[in-house]
């Protein structure tokens, strides 16, 4: 099991950035992908899921309405378009799969709970 993300950067508050979560070894109808924000001195906090077994989505209040959590038609992928952007915003994310067969809920939003894990991709927000 793989993951690797990719697409973080520098962009201005109100701006827009796409992460992608490109996966291997594992077939995502069985697995919860979550998106987890961390900044120093903090734990991680998942602000976006998506239960592979039922394709729904799961967002925070801190994101809800601003981010979308969608999985690649092509190739197995989860990205993360993230709009409205705000120095809040600001951290490195990591995307975290666990496998969930079955469970048609919302995963999991403890960092322990996720077994695989891809490397951070920063993201910046500021002016």
């Amino acid at each position: 099991v793989q993951l690797q993300a990719s697409g973080g950067g520098l962009v201005q508050p109100g701006g827009s950035l796409r992460l992608s979560c490109e996966t291997s070894g594992f077939d995502l109808d069985y697995y919860a992908i979550a998106w987890f924000r961390q900044t120093p001195g903090k734990e991680r906090e998942a602000d976006s899921w998506f239960n592979g077994n039922n394709d729904r989505r799961y967002y925070s209040n801190s994101v809800k309405g601003r981010f979308t959590i969608f999985r690649d038609n092509g190739k197995p992928a989860i990205h993360l378009q993230m709009n409205s952007l705000t120095p809040d915003d600001t951290g490195m994310y990591y995307c975290a799969a666990d496998y969930r067969a079955g469970y048609v809920g919302l995963p999991p939003a403890i960092p322990a709970e996720y077994h695989y894990w891809g490397q951070g991709t920063l993201v910046t927000v500021s002016s």
